[in-house]
This record gives C-alpha cells, structure tokens and sequence, in this order.
C-alpha cells in the first residue's frame, strides 16, 4: 500500500531514522506504525551486531551535578562527524540526566536504566541502527561529596567532576579546580592517593636512569626519593601549581577560599 507524506514524518519523528528506511518500513508494514517501528529497531540491532568488531574512538564527553552527586558519561561512536550531531549530543544527555536521577553503580547497571519507556542500552543500538555506527558507554564515572562540581571543555571531548568537603562551594572556585584537573590531567589527589604500584615504578625509574648517569650506587636511593617528590608535585592536584596563579599550589588556592577537594574524576576522548 502507498504511504503517505504525513505517516513517514511522523515515523521519522518518532524514530529519529532516515526518511527512505521510514518509507521503506512503513510499505513493508502496510502502514502499521507499531511494525514499523518494530522493523527499524530490528535493523538498527542487526546493524549493531554486524558493527561490533568496528573501532568507536569518538564520542561525546558530557558531566553534570544532581544534588552531591556528579557524573560523567562518554557515548563513544566511529566518526567525528556523527559525534557532532545533535540527536548523538543529546542522546548522551539523556544518558547523563538518567544516570544523575538514578545514580547506577557501574556502566552495566546504566544501561539497564530505563528513559522513556526503553532502556539505555536500547537506546544506544537504537541510535547505532540509525547512523549506522557502532555506539558505545565507554566511560562512565561518578564522584560524591557534600557538594561536586562539573566542567565540561569546549567540544565535548573532556569533562571533569570534583567532589568537595563543603557544601555550596563557589562555582567559580570550584570551576577553577575542575579547569585544573582538565588541564593538568594528575593521576592523584595528594601523595598519599598514589597507588603504591606507582611509587614503587617511580623509585625504580628513578634508580635506574641515576644509575645511567653514573652515580653511585650508594646514592641511588636517595636520589630516586628526590625524583619521586618531584613527580608527586607535578602529578597530585593538590601539590600542582595553580594554572590561573603560578606563584601557588592548588591546595593553597583552596585553603584560601576555604574549600576541601576530595576526590576528582577526568575523562577524554582526545589523543594524549
């Protein structure tokens, strides 16, 4: 049966899909609007078995604040130009304001989450269906404290979330250490956030390019220890300098405006 101009944009509409697959859906469906929306999600889920294999380096980066939570979600997809895409944007905020309203442990409790009607993770082969891009949650993270706060860089590529002692940080304090954070990517709050792993590997890179310097042996510790401090000022936030204030560390900066980072989470898309 013919279909009409009106039943394909309503698809459409309702689909997020390409005007010839709702015409093509709604002609094998005899105008049926529920089979043929059954059909475009069956295709998008063939399409998002057979992309499987296929590498998803881009993606959208978006962080947000509910409460004294804050969380990070990547929807990562194969091209910059479908991460650039407005229905992508904000299907990554749908998963974002899902995660911050109910707070899921971990990624595979985020995708049985349900937004309207269908789950996350139906939403995601939903969309990959429809671009025909494999599409996946490849980062999600979450900080809590008495108060968070986001950033979120130019692109959508980066985010950061920092988790305060205090409740009502200033923003603008609170943005500047998130800024940091983005900017200076540390790998630790203070020293002794460090993994112990870490410690040990940094002692023993520093013992071994001493001792290709021709020091002696018998200094080699000592020398490896002082490299290991350095290493801590410039990978712990609180030990940074300030970005905006050189003549400073982050935690003075904090101290001065009477705020007390906890914890922080960073994630990029970008090639570092």
């Amino acid at each position: 049966m013919a279909v009409t101009m009106a039943e394909i944009s309503k698809l459409r509409t309702m689909t997020g899909a390409g005007m010839m697959d709702c015409k093509n859906a709604l002609t094998e469906a005899n105008g049926d609007m529920e089979r043929a929306i059954e059909l475009i999600r069956k295709r998008g889920q063939a399409i998002a078995a057979k992309r499987s294999d296929r590498e998803a380096s881009e993606g959208c980066v978006l962080a947000g604040v509910k409460g004294n939570f804050g969380a990070i979600v990547a929807l990562k997809c194969e091209t910059d130009f479908v991460a650039k895409n407005a229905d992508f944007i904000a299907l990554t905020q749908q998963i974002l304001d899902a995660a911050l309203a109910n707070q899921p442990a971990n990624p595979e409790a985020l995708l049985t989450l349900n937004a309207d009607g269908r789950t996350i993770a139906e939403l995601v082969t939903d969309r990959s269906g429809i671009t025909g891009e494999k599409m996946e949650i490849g980062f999600y993270e979450t900080v809590t404290d008495s108060s968070v706060v986001e950033y979120i860089h130019p692109g959508n590529k980066l985010a950061t979330i920092v988790a305060f002692a205090e409740a009502n940080v200033n923003r603008q304090v609170g943005r500047d250490i998130a800024m940091q954070v983005a900017a200076m990517n540390p790998i630790a709050l203070d020293k002794d956030s460090v993994p112990e792993r870490i410690v040990a590997q940094e002692l023993e890179i520093g013992r071994d390019k001493a001792r290709q310097e021709g020091k002696p042996e018998n200094m080699l510790d000592k020398i490896a220890q002082g490299r290991l401090n350095k290493f801590f000022q410039e990978s712990t936030l609180l030990a940074q300098e300030f970005i905006k204030d050189g003549s400073k560390t982050v935690a003075a900066y904090a101290k001065e405006n009477l705020v007390t980072p906890t914890a922080f989470k960073r994630v990029t898309l970008n090639q570092e």
